[in-house]
């Protein structure tokens, strides 16, 4: 009996389950800007004809077949935009949305980069950002600016932390940032050092080890900065090579071979960025990740900052006042300033390795072979397709971060306590420190990524698109974002404050560009990648040369180096490679030259400029000082 019961309630159910379908709705977009096109979706239509009026007058008319598509939305002036589905003569739903100017969108990311330039300090320049966009969302009111403030935590920094794909990235971020710690504290770092410099008998050969440690240490540019500037000042100072192109080795190998390794604590951030950029840009297929591995070649500036150290190092060649800081070492053995600042030397004991214990090579290559490996192996199990592209391009790369970041940590833990080298606490301990250093990194990526959040609700990119789609040249866009991201670093000081305030509009803006001019095809994605490349190269270019870059006064600690000092000898060679990348490589690059065909002709330019600038600095007397 109670079975009969239970399907007639079936049945029932099944018949009426219509009559319990979705209510019609209008999903309205939280904000509208004057003059700038909004989208509108709406749900739960029956098969009878509605029509959507805007302020009482009629723009579309819709039925259940078309309510998939969403409909445009055009608020002529600032105010409040009321918006009814009309079913004949019937009101069946009714909202309205708050109309601000569309300038206003603009201010946001405005607001976070000129604060950049006179606060120099990212992270309350995106706050700022977030507040004011906060707030503009909730109609530009008093009682707005209040629900604003708190909107700021309780929605946007919220949503950004607990969405799945950038808690992977935070996660991965820590877990790398922790296996450095513990392999810089076991000693592994130092024994990586240790077995390369007893081939540094010259100040050439010293400076080439220098510079080949800089590459090899590719994970971390702080890692590197503070791990390769404190090992190898000794040996430094004792072939007479200044502290001024000991800064300069150790600052222009960090930043520029972290950016375009795959393996890298940089990663995990970048990819983050364009993730969030591409959401909701249907044109694009490809992930964040393919999207990263594809910019790798047009970022010509790390290239060939990479290039023109090897070019100075082994032609023994320098111009400009790091020739004058070499000439000085070589001839006197003063490989600082008399009156330059001393309080530098001072060692970064967090990261030191632990007094009295054998520091062995093995023990930080394993760790990292396993990321390397953890990387490789994870892609092509996660991933499927029949070419190397497919099997990367469907990876899940945020699980494989993890995993091998992991695989690496937990590699590190094994050997350290197998050895004796660290106790449990003092191994759990040196995670802890290493962890800790990229807390500021993921500060800055979550605040990043909740102004990114307002400024797509607030359709910043629309309006950018509006201003700049029909009259910027696709083929200078490139160009004009890695002047912007260069203006905009060097200002701030911080080449992850402004990867994380461009890339969300830079994406979008590159995309609409592409599909006004009709080239938003795969024989003109070269631009798409350039222009993601640039936003990195413009702000690692601007990270050399300003004095305010984390890296720089991380490179000037390391090395004991006067910070000016630093800055003004590494300057020239910075802004040569600056402009060549930029004039030689990126601005013919958006023509549609061939990335292999511009990187080798950069560096040929680099080397003609540098032979006509630079003079010999191996073998000076004090008269020969004295003459120059």
């Amino acid at each position: 009996m109670n079975r009969k019961i239970y399907g007639l309630l079936v049945v029932l159910l099944v018949t009426v389950s219509p009559a319990l379908a979705e209510p019609v709705s209008l999903k309205l977009p939280p904000i509208m800007l004057a003059g700038v096109e909004s989208q509108l979706n709406v749900a739960g239509l029956a098969d009878e004809q509605y029509s959507v009026a805007l302020n009482g007058q009629t723009i579309a008319t819709i039925n259940k077949s078309s309510e998939l598509e969403p409909i445009s939305l055009l608020a002529p002036q600032t105010g409040e935009a009321v918006i009814t589905l009309i079913q004949g003569d019937q009101i069946i739903a009714r909202g309205s949305v708050p109309v601000i100017p569309a300038w206003v969108s603009l201010v946001p990311p405005l607001v976070a980069i000129l604060l950049s330039f006179l606060l120099r300090s990212v992270i309350p320049s995106l706050f700022a950002g977030l507040l004011i966009g906060a707030w503009a969302i909730n109609g530009l009111t008093w009682q707005g600016a209040v629900t604003g403030l708190f909107d700021t935590m309780t929605i946007y920094v919220l949503n950004a932390m607990v969405d799945p794909d950038h808690g992977a990235i935070i996660l991965f971020s820590l877990l790398i940032g922790g296996m450095v710690g513990i392999v810089s504290r076991n000693g592994g770092m130092l024994g990586i050092v240790n077995q390369v410099l007893p081939f540094a008998r010259s100040p050439r050969r010293g400076q080439t080890i220098i510079a080949v440690l800089g590459l090899g240490i590719f994970f971390d540019d702080y890692a590197n900065t503070m791990i390769v500037g404190n090992a190898t000042r000794p040996v430094s100072d004792n072939l007479k090579i200044s502290r001024e192109k000991l800064a300069y080795l150790v600052d222009s190998t960090a930043a520029p071979v972290a950016t375009i390794a795959v393996i890298t604590t940089w990663i995990g951030f970048q990819v983050g960025l364009i993730e969030e950029a591409i959401n909701g840009i249907d044109g694009i297929q490809q992930s964040a990740y393919v999207l990263f591995l594809q910019s790798i070649p047009f970022s010509f500036y790390p290239f060939l900052a990479i290039f023109f150290v090897f070019l100075v190092v082994l032609s023994g060649r320098d111009f400009g006042p790091m020739y004058k800081a070499e000439v000085r070492a070589r001839s006197t053995g003063a490989v600082t300033r008399s009156d330059a600042k001393k309080s530098n030397d001072r060692q970064m004991d967090d990261f030191e390795e632990k007094q009295d214990i054998p520091c062995r090579a093995v023990n930080a290559l394993i760790p990292i072979g396993c990321l390397i490996a953890g990387v490789i192996g994870g892609m092509y199990i996660s991933g499927e397709g029949e070419s190397l592209q497919d099997i990367v391009g469907s990876a899940n790369a945020y699980v494989v971060l993890i995993w091998a970041s992991l695989l690496a940590c937990i590699a590190a833990f094994m050997l350290t306590l197998s050895q004796g080298l660290l106790t449990l606490n003092e191994t759990v301990e040196a995670w802890v420190i290493g962890a800790r250093f990229m807390l500021t990194g993921i500060v800055l990526l979550v605040m990043a990524w909740a102004v990114a959040d307002v400024t797509n609700i607030l359709q910043t990119a629309s309006y950018l698109i509006s201003l700049l789609g029909d009259s910027l040249s696709p083929q200078m866009l490139p160009t004009f974002i890695f002047l912007l991201a260069a203006a905009a670093g060097f200002a701030s000081g911080s080449s992850w404050g402004v990867m994380a305030i461009l890339m969300p509009l830079v994406i979008p803006l590159c995309w609409a560009v592409l599909e006004i001019n009709g080239m938003a095809d795969s024989e003109h994605l070269h631009i798409l990648y350039s222009s993601i490349a640039c936003v990195l190269c413009g702000a690692v270019w601007a990270d050399h040369c300003s004095p305010l870059s984390d890296t720089t006064v991380l490179s000037s600690l390391a090395t004991g180096c006067d910070h000016m000092d630093h800055v003004t000898t590494q300057l020239p060679y910075a802004s040569l490679t600056g402009c060549v990348a930029m004039l030689i490589c990126t601005l013919p690059g958006g023509y549609g030259l061939p990335w292999w065909l511009l990187l080798p002709g950069g560096a040929l330019m680099l080397f003609m400029v540098h032979r006509l600038l630079a003079r010999p600095t191996d073998s000076f007397t004090q008269a020969t000082v004295r003459s120059h």
